[in-house]
């Protein structure tokens, strides 16, 4: 569900009334109930349904809640961050998780958490991303934001630019156009072409800018990938790598670090994009949007992103 002030509820409320997504998998809501109830009666939608147990998960067919009781829904303040609202977005999520590790779920599809509510709580995470490869135990993972109009992946994400060139390593790079390599191939159903993006402007321009990261990190890294046969390209720089006669002809860019490729997809396809954990032993999807403090509990959040989330979630599933 989310941080429960965000607009994770509201949006749970519409994909748990969506035919088209009953049509193609069984939405199980993991939250609060009385928070889902607060939020459609302040909106006078439909109440949430059917509320279920986690013992009645194996043999749901219907779109129900798992009820975990975290939040007085009555006294809950739309729109305000707290510590107890971090705390209970964290635990919808490590429930989420379990229960896909042990197969009652087929994936877990995230709606927008907050970071400072979830640093108030005392849970020390940059993001989703972190808590899933922790929690699963994954040896290595990576961000997509996955859209039809634009993909891209990341080496780095959620560090101060600062950083990015220390974190940055020919292993890491490799690794994440692996994990993009496999994960576009189950996706497409077929090997897909991929541009490799510079770190520094003019992706250096043979060492004028940077510390020649392109040549000594990003490059070997590119190579050992095509030394497999696969389509790579780059590194290309980043200001005319999006360019609309690049992206007709690629399925997804490797970025070096946050913005990078987050500025292009959310300029292209904001209601539209997924953001999807890769490396994970279990599925699991996002919005690729932030908890909307401003407009929460509105009605007026765009639903797009969380049933694309839901739609790729289950191609993933399948």
């Amino acid at each position: 569900m989310g941080d429960p002030a965000g607009v994770g509820p509201e949006l749970c409320l519409r994909a748990l009334t969506n035919p088209e997504l009953a049509a193609i998998c069984t939405p199980v809501v993991f939250g609060d109930r009385d928070v889902l109830t607060a939020c459609a009666q302040r909106l006078a939608w439909p109440l949430p349904g059917r509320v279920i147990s986690a013992s009645e998960l194996s043999t749901i067919d219907h779109p129900a809640v798992l009820h975990l009781p975290q939040l007085d829904g009555s006294r809950l303040s739309p729109g305000v961050i707290s510590a107890e609202t971090g705390h209970a977005s964290y635990f919808y999520i490590q429930q989420a998780i379990d229960t896909a590790l042990t197969g009652e779920v087929a994936a877990v599809t995230t709606c927008p958490i907050s970071k400072e509510a979830l640093h108030r709580a005392g849970h020390h995470y940059p993001g989703h991303t972190e808590i899933f490869a922790e929690r699963t135990h994954a040896t290595r993972s990576c961000m997509m934001q996955y859209s039809e109009e634009i993909t891209c992946t990341f080496v780095t994400t959620h560090i101060g630019y600062h950083a990015v060139a220390e974190a940055l390593s020919t292993e890491r790079i490799l690794e994440v156009i692996e994990l993009t390599y496999d994960g576009l191939t189950r996706i497409r159903q077929r090997p897909p072409k991929i541009v490799v993006c510079g770190l520094n402007p003019h992706a250096g321009e043979h060492g004028l800018f940077g510390r020649r990261e392109e040549e000594r990190i990003i490059q070997p890294a590119i190579d050992a990938a095509r030394g497999r046969g696969w389509q790579i390209e780059g590194p290309l720089p980043a200001d005319t790598a999006f360019v609309p006669a690049k992206r007709h002809t690629t399925d997804a860019f490797v970025c070096m670090y946050h913005d990078q490729g987050h500025i292009p997809v959310k300029a292209l396809a904001f209601d539209a994009a997924v953001n999807t954990t890769l490396g994970l032993p279990i599925v699991r999807t996002s919005v690729d949007h932030g908890t909307a403090l401003d407009i929460a509990w509105q009605g007026t959040a765009n639903p797009g992103s969380l049933f694309a989330a839901l739609r790729l979630a289950t191609l993933l599933a399948r």
